[in-house]
């Protein structure tokens, strides 16, 4: 059917239920002018309205309707681009819209969430079960079974959403369904035959935790682990080459010496020189053969300087390699893929007689959907932000820009430089002067200086203290003269900097937190409330303070809160495959380890438990090796930190391996090469992030970082006026309370506008940003030009219609609403 140039017909449209397209209104163009500060007007495009009365109503309703779904289907792009999901899952139907709009939620995310702990922490009550929190097996199995039932539900939301055919091409989905099927089997199992029996699949169950969507970061670093695989399996051969060669020389040189125990055989060769690259045995393991020929220490040197020194090394350094490659190309991908988002939402929010950019209606109406707690205000200023070029309408480029501007968060421009301008002029003078002297070099070096000397003063008293009671009576005379120091500085800036600007800095919250908490202490020990002594110990966090004086510090200290939020998520991949490891553990060591259990062994003594008597008294010698088992969940985490951390680890495998089969090594060595390669990952990823900031640092000298991104916009009482008029019209008075406190705001003061300033903290995508801004652009080209290859141009319907279709973008399939 022909259609009309109207301003306010979408360029793309939905279509309904049954595939036909959706009638536009054949109307006139209503426009209302709203003025900038500029002299220029943001054109607000109203409802059209039919010149024939009896269809104004249908058309209009039409019109709401086709422009709403427009609105929610670029929300939905603009979240996929966001969250890095593929968009072949974008949602096709109304049936699959309803789906894909119940399981993005907050609420079915606590669920899938929930479900996956629940699945999780069941381990701590089945056999081998903690003792204090064992269940049945009826009671734990119903509630595995009840929290399977549950991940059904979730798949099944999921396939109606994705479809059938889609479904199965999504392979942790597929994964994720494979296992379920497996669970449900065996829970059926057990609450049939009302007994447990060997589940080394329980150790599947963190893929239900892995596949929430609150654990995306965790997903990434399987992804950067499993990607950085090659060139680490690759070095881990070479190690390995090495470590065989010589395994066979050592057998050859060392097992005529009936003394040794650790080269009598090939597989005792292997083993202990698999356990000497982590310097556990050293030099344990050549002491027997040093004693016999001082020349054997050859061997354990240069097999050391090879294996550990170099190629240990080298696997660091290619690994590091592989993953900053890694980095720079998941950037990329994210970056495009954002684009990518970003053009199809554009093109869902031009109009077919002005698809040069969007109308501040149109946008308004996308933030309903993507940002639904944003105010009236913050949309608006949202608006000016991305609108770069004071026209009424945000060009492609300006929109490109979407995922920056939107997370700023404004507030309005203080009018005045300190709290105190309006006071009298001799208070005015007073706090002026404490502001001019807290914000002083010699009052900061001052107070640096005083820190040290407070350090110095808990260094020799801690050293003077005896074993006992470190916490006397009387409260130390040092305590509250430094006490008092520190309360007296938090005064000075408290009421020369005013409360807000005083807590606006992350140093100063900082300071107070720990003055806070010294101030806590000291009423502990005047009350003598033993309970809260602990606080007291916390008093040497003062002395971070002094990491301030050097800016290699800073660097440090900012590179790492950067990366608290990345180390928690690996520190969540790890603490996953500790619990795999630790149910198969439970499946095959539970009960294994005792007292006394290994006396055959070689590490008999770290295991013994003996009661001898001494004259009149009775000594225990105790090795308290036993206590290092896999008993229950709990000690499994505490045994497999133990091996992470390699310090006597041939010890517990030992102990195991002469109570089992000597193929019980393997899940040992497993392990251990498991950990080398998550923990070269994280030592990777801290390197990068550090030489990251230092390149950047150095690349922009002039930057000023710690004030995170901070953009300023003005708009005037024109502009406000007018967007309040256009609220009343498309939502009613409800969103405008405010846009008219601004109103209020400026008639009380005579201003004619206001400035607000954004703020946001500064991310690692960010600085990427900057590093790579030159390669960005020709990233940009090339993506441009693969897409026109990609997608062929379309013959446009009609020739009003070829103009405002924009040439970099392709073709987006319609969508069934």
């Amino acid at each position: 059917m022909a259609v009309s140039m109207d301003d306010d017909v979408p360029l793309i449209l939905t279509l309904d239920d049954s595939g036909s397209s959706v009638s536009a209104p054949l109307d006139d163009v209503d426009r209302e002018e709203l003025p900038n500060e500029n002299g220029g007007s943001y054109d607000v495009i109203n409802d059209a309205s039919s010149p024939a009365a009896g269809d104004c109503c249908a058309q209009q309703s039409s019109a709401r309707h086709n422009w709403e779904m427009n609105y929610q289907e670029a929300a939905i792009y603009l979240q996929e681009g966001e969250n890095n999901d593929k968009f072949f899952t974008h949602p096709k139907n109304a049936k699959a819209l309803a789906a894909y709009l119940f399981a993005h939620n907050h609420l079915f995310y606590l669920m899938e969430l929930s479900t996956a702990l629940l699945l999780l922490l069941l381990s701590l009550c089945e056999a081998p079960a903690v003792p204090m929190l064992r269940l049945g097996i009826f009671v734990h199995a119903t509630l595995e079974l009840f929290a399977l039932i549950v991940v059904v539900f979730e798949l099944s939301m999921k396939m109606r959403w994705l479809g059938f055919q889609t479904f199965i091409r999504h392979k942790r989905t597929m994964v994720k369904t494979c296992v379920l099927f497996v669970q449900f089997i065996e829970a059926i199992v057990v609450l049939v035959r009302q007994t447990s029996h060997v589940r080394i699949t329980r150790a599947l169950r963190c893929i239900f935790l892995v596949d929430c969507r609150y654990c995306g970061a965790v997903r990434r670093n399987l992804r950067q682990i499993f990607q950085s695989l090659p060139p680490f399996i690759d070095i881990l051969l070479l190690l390995l080459f090495f470590m065989v060669i010589f395994a066979i020389l050592g057998f050859y040189l060392f097992s005529p010496n009936h003394s040794d125990p650790y080269f009598n055989t090939l597989e005792n060769s292997l083993v202990n020189l698999f356990v000497l690259l982590t310097t556990s045995n050293f030099p344990d393991v050549m002491m027997p053969s040093y004693a016999r020929n001082p020349w054997s220490c050859v061997f354990f040197i240069v097999y050391l300087s090879i294996e550990l020194y170099f190629i240990m090394n080298l696997l660091l350094a290619v690994v590091f390699d592989t993953f900053n490659d890694i980095e720079k190309r998941k950037f990329k991908s994210l970056l495009l893929h954002k684009r990518t988002a970003i053009q199809h939402a554009y093109r869902l929010l031009i109009t077919k007689q002005r698809p040069s950019g969007i109308s501040f209606k149109h946008f308004e109406g996308l933030l309903r959907f993507y940002k639904p707690r944003m105010c009236a205000r913050e949309r608006y200023l949202t608006f000016k932000a991305l609108n770069q070029s004071n026209t009424p309408l945000v060009s492609l480029k300006d929109f490109y820009n979407f995922y920056e501007v939107v997370g700023l968060k404004w507030k309005a421009k203080r009018n005045r430089e300190h709290w105190f301008d309006d006071l009298p002029r001799t208070a005015f003078l007073i706090f002026k002067g404490i502001n001019i002297l807290v914000k002083s070099r010699m009052f900061q070096y001052t107070m640096y200086t005083v820190v040290a000397v407070n350090g110095i003063w808990i260094l020799v008293e801690t050293f003077m203290l005896q074993g006992g009671n470190f916490f006397s009576r009387n409260v130390p005379w040092s305590y509250i003269v430094f006490l008092t120091i520190y309360g007296v500085e938090l005064l000075l800036k408290t009421t020369g900097l005013g409360p807000v600007e005083y807590l606006s800095s992350g140093w100063n919250l900082f300071d107070f937190s720990v003055t806070l908490f010294a101030f806590l202490g000291l009423m502990a020990l005047a009350f003598n409330m033993e309970p809260f002594y602990f606080i007291v110990v916390l008093r040497p966090l003062q002395l971070l303070r002094l990491f301030k004086l050097k800016k290699r510090y800073r660097n440090v200290l900012d590179t790492m809160f950067e990366l608290f939020p990345r180390m928690a998520s690996l520190g969540l991949t790890l603490l996953i495959f500790y619990y795999c490891f630790a149910i198969v553990g439970m499946e095959f060591f539970a009960g294994v380890v005792y007292p006394n259990c290994c006396n055959t062994s070689t590490v008999a003594d770290a295991y013994r438990w003996v009661n001898h008597t001494v004259g009149n008294k009775t000594v225990v010698e105790e090795g308290y090796y036993y206590l290092n088992n896999f008993d229950n969940i709990l000690n499994s985490f505490v045994t497999l930190f133990e091996l992470t951390v390699v310090n006597d680890w041939y010890i517990i495998m030992e102990g195991v391996t002469s109570q089992t089969t000597h193929w019980s090594r393997l899940y040992f060595m497993i392990f251990y090469i498991v950990t080398m390669v998550v923990m070269t990952i994280i030592v990777a990823f801290i390197l990068d992030a550090f030489v990251f900031r230092m390149n950047y640092t150095r690349k922009n000298q002039d930057s000023e970082e710690d004030n995170g991104i901070v953009l300023e916009k003005e708009i005037s009482k024109e502009e406000v006026v007018g967007i309040i008029e256009l609220y009343k019209r498309i939502s009613g008075a409800s969103e405008t309370t405010q846009l008219q406190r601004i109103v209020s705001q400026m008639d009380k003061y005579g201003q004619m506008s206001t400035v607000f300033l954004g703020r946001r903290s500064r991310t690692k995508s960010d600085l990427s940003m900057k590093m790579y801004e030159e390669e960005i652009q020709e990233w940009y080209e090339e993506h441009s030009r693969k897409e026109e290859t990609q997608t062929p141009l379309q013959e446009p319907a009609s020739a009003s219609n070829s103009s405002v279709k924009p040439l970099s973008l392709r073709q987006r399939s319609q969508t069934v609403i």
